[in-house]
């Protein structure tokens, strides 16, 4: 018996993936779609979405039945804090679960899933859940509660790549954008596209080839440029800002300090139209300056400590925070931003100015996506249309999701999850969080589909 019950269930398993497989190419050949339940917890962000993707004339359409995200309340340690982000996920992890439910499709055949209310709604394709990379135990929460889906369901389930679901949102956002047109066809980026993934975790600058043909062209040798913003912003902002801040999303707090105008108060804003313009030292008004990471170098790598030491460094030297006016704050967060984005920008024209005689053909790059949560800051955009216009890139098409689609959100995780689907990838249950996994296939873990669990029909 102990050696028949696990065959039972490999024979029992494959058939579910057999019919999975069955009914996902029915709902593409049909104008039902495909339909996921998604789950992100890779960080302090709990997020459920359900979401769908259509067909229609004009192209693929996509719809976002419900998105939700409840950020764990870390203020009081003014930063992240991995156990009370771990219990904000297991608080309220189920109870978005729940509401989900009430937001799936209704169903028009009299099956599906019977809620408490008595009316009957359709049943998810599939689940999507983030399998990494983040904090392996606020990984498990929502791994774990996708494969009990899956299994209470008799659906398959996805575990899908972060870092991934960043640089596919703009395909998204486009579907988003098409289902509510019948007579144009929204353009989605094409491969090959080049992505700058920016948050409080990651600065990744990616050349996207395909789903899963990603390669690693930069990243950061310290930290990340968000963290890099969020702790500039705590030695910046006055005390009585810090209080209020209903996060610990201080970058997003020093972006309204400074530029309390928007798009109004950079709008003079010249980029360097040289390597020497662009690493010369710039002294301020109170006499301070930051200096420009790697000014001496063209090295492929982003480096974001050094400012917000730089900036820490100018606040202690004025003996106290309180001595600093608020016009010097101003412009010493500018000025932080202005370092951080140039830098990120420098490695983004030197990347391609070494990929332009290859650059032709169908390994043409035009479009640029900047995503993740830094990817809303507006003075970043600014900074990087600038540079594309007077180093001779004009031409290239920025992509950024609107804010809400910019930070962890599960609805991207759930787009992710159905372009892997569609492309015949499921997640073994045996599979297990990431705390880290790469994008790139010749990196030592094989990239996307590196580790194991995956299952290929």
């Amino acid at each position: 018996m102990s050696i028949i019950l696990p065959m039972l269930f490999k024979v029992t398993a494959a058939a579910t993936f057999r019919r999975s497989a069955i009914k996902a190419r029915r709902c593409l050949n049909s104008h039902r779609g495909l339909l996921t339940l998604a789950i992100e917890t890779s960080c302090d962000d709990t997020s459920v979405a359900v979401v769908e993707k259509t067909k229609k004339v004009s192209g693929s359409g996509a719809k976002i039945h419900f998105l939700e995200n409840v950020t764990a309340d870390t203020r009081a340690h003014r930063g992240i804090h991995p156990i009370i982000a771990l219990e904000s996920h297991q608080d309220n992890l189920a109870n978005l679960v729940q509401k989900a439910l009430n937001h799936l499709p209704e169903s028009k055949t009299g099956d599906g899933l019977k809620l408490t209310d008595g009316t009957r709604r359709r049943l998810p394709d599939f689940i999507s859940a983030t399998r990494g990379p983040g904090m392996r135990s606020n990984l498990s929460v929502g791994l774990d509660t996708g494969k009990a889906l899956s299994v209470a369901w008799q659906i398959p389930m996805v575990g899908v790549h972060h870092m991934q679901a960043h640089l596919l949102t703009p395909g998204l956002v486009s579907c988003l954008e098409n289902e509510a047109k019948t007579d144009s066809r929204t353009t989605t980026p094409e491969f090959p596209f080049l992505s700058i993934l920016v948050s409080g975790g990651h600065t990744t600058l990616v050349q996207s080839k395909g789903l899963t043909d990603h390669k690693i062209l930069a990243t950061s040798e310290d930290i990340a440029i968000g963290e890099a913003l969020d702790k500039s912003a705590r030695d910046i902002l006055p005390e009585s800002l810090l209080q209020e801040a209903k996060s610990t999303m201080y970058g997003k707090s020093l972006e309204q300090f400074v530029f309390p105008n928007g798009k109004a108060d950079f709008a003079d804003y010249s980029p360097p139209e040289t390597r020497g313009q662009e690493v010369a030292r710039r002294i301020s008004d109170w006499g301070w300056s930051l200096t420009t990471p790697f000014a001496n170098t063209r090295t492929m790598q982003f480096s974001f400590s050094s400012i917000s030491s730089m900036v820490g460094k100018i606040v202690q030297s004025n003996g106290t925070n309180i001595k600093i006016s608020d016009a010097e704050r101003v412009d010493l967060g500018r000025e932080a931003m202005r370092v951080c984005f140039e830098h990120l920008a420098s490695r983004t024209i030197i990347a391609l100015e070494t990929l332009r005689p290859h650059n032709t053909g169908k390994d043409e790059i035009n479009t640029l996506v900047v995503s993740g949560g830094v990817a809303a800051n507006q003075f970043l955009m600014k900074v990087l249309t600038s540079f594309l216009e007077v180093r001779d890139f004009g031409h290239m098409k920025i992509v950024a999701p609107p804010p809400y689609l910019c930070t962890d959100n599960a609805a991207m995780i759930g787009w992710a999850g159905i372009e892997m689907f569609e492309a015949g990838f499921r997640s073994d249950l045996s599979c297990r969080p990431l705390r880290k996994w790469t994008l790139d296939p010749k990196a030592d873990d094989g990239g996307i589909l590196g580790p194991g669990g995956w299952i290929k029909e």
